[in-house]
């Protein structure tokens, strides 16, 4: 491999295993900080959605034309909304997560929630890296907001799994399995899309990569943060993590 592909594997993985330092935090505190959590929820889900329409979406227009790459941003959002239906995932932060009380069932509850996430990994992972093979700078920031949306992922995982059973090599297992499912996805992409990579199937790969990532924002990343009860901090926090994106890609033009 040259290092075209290497450097976004690198960031990709880097992405991917994020959920392992959520699973640390599981494994270390016994009650997640409420406050910080939606805040961190809410500022990833501004970035997404800067990230989408301000690089991905006109990068999108420019490679495909407008009615093209609208099509093909509405197909990235169906195509993560089906994944979702078939296999749903829930944060910690959710009541379900812990409202069971048995062991068995917080078990299961680990083990279904570290099977969805992987599935949503996989094509978290082509956005990393096919954002990171037009631009690095751009591939990074794709990977810092799915790294940062992964952590609590990783709590997802952990907590419950370590609950369950007392391990705590078992519940980080499940973890690194769920987020290491990334860079195969993204390693599998390259070995089998690389070969045919032109300027209009990046149009369109960044323009469905938009509408995946503008998904897990609307959809996860916001009514999870409101779900911690506090009024207007998911929003402010969306805000701030929108001007930081909008900032970066300033600084990076």
């Amino acid at each position: 491999m040259n290092s075209q592909i290497i450097t976004p594997l690198i960031i990709t993985s880097i992405a991917g295993l994020s959920t392992t330092i959520g699973s640390l935090i599981g494994l270390m505190f016994k009650r997640e900080n409420s406050k910080f959590m939606s805040a961190v929820l809410g500022f990833t889900a501004g970035v997404m959605i800067g990230i989408s329409f301000f690089e991905l979406l006109p990068s999108g227009f420019k490679e495909l034309g407008f009615t093209r790459a609208s099509i093909t941003f509405i197909a990235g959002f169906i195509f993560i909304f089906l994944i979702d239906t078939l296999i749903p995932h829930e944060y910690i932060g959710q009541k379900e997560k812990l409202a069971d009380s048995t062991d068995k069932k917080l078990l299961r509850t680990g083990l279904f929630v570290a099977l969805g996430i992987a599935i949503h990994n996989f094509p978290e992972g082509m956005a990393s890296f096919y954002s990171s093979m037009v631009d690095v700078k751009l591939g990074m920031a794709v990977a810092a907001a799915i790294a940062i949306h992964n952590i609590p992922e990783g709590v997802a995982v952990s907590a419950p799994i370590y609950k369950a059973t007392g391990s705590r090599k078992k519940a980080f297992l499940w973890s690194f399995l769920s987020g290491v499912v990334e860079p195969i996805g993204a390693l599998l992409t390259a070995l089998v899309l690389l070969p045919f990579l032109n300027p209009q199937l990046l149009g369109y790969l960044l323009s469905g990569i938009a509408g995946l990532m503008v998904f897990i924002a609307i959809d996860e990343l916001l009514p999870v943060s409101k779900s911690y009860g506090y009024l207007h901090l998911p929003i402010v926090s969306f805000i701030a993590g929108m001007i930081v994106m909008i900032l970066s890609l300033i600084l990076i033009k």
